[in-house]
């Protein structure tokens, strides 16, 4: 005659409700599992964030994987295309003025675009296409 036998772990927020087999006590069988609310969230919580560990890296290389069949054609958003940006220091003229006082002016070479008046693009590196979103993050070595 088979003995009923109850565990309870409440404390770990588990509750076991197994029966013994023909009155071996030693091998138990399993009938039922109830779980509380807490236990539920955190499981739900854990397989949630397994899944998207696993998700995100995946989606983001099928992403590069079919971005790199597709022919980038948008133009430069900074530069509109064409490569090089008016420098900012001299407002493109090349030069620089200075008042010195006294109604003296002192006119000199534009260090930060040796006089050209113009910088490469830094977001296209100069050929006027927009870089996608991946490929952004490569890092480019002037020196």
């Amino acid at each position: 005659m088979p003995v009923p036998l109850r565990a309870n772990f409440s404390e770990n927020g588990l509750r076991l409700t197994s029966r013994a087999r023909r009155g071996n006590s030693s091998s138990l069988v399993v009938r039922s599992v109830e779980l509380d609310q807490d236990t539920l969230v955190a499981i739900s919580v854990g397989v949630t964030g397994l899944a998207v560990g696993i998700g995100v890296p995946i989606f983001y290389e099928s992403q590069v994987k079919s971005s790199e069949t597709r022919e980038n054609d948008q133009p430069c958003f900074p530069c509109k295309g064409t490569g090089s940006q008016v420098c900012r220091f001299c407002v493109g003229a090349g030069n620089i003025t200075v008042e010195l006082g006294g109604g003296e002016r002192e006119v000199s070479k534009c260090i930060n675009c040796e006089g050209s008046g113009a910088l490469t693009c830094t977001t296209c590196q100069g050929n006027g296409i927009q870089p996608r979103y991946l490929d952004r993050r490569e890092y480019k070595d002037d020196d």
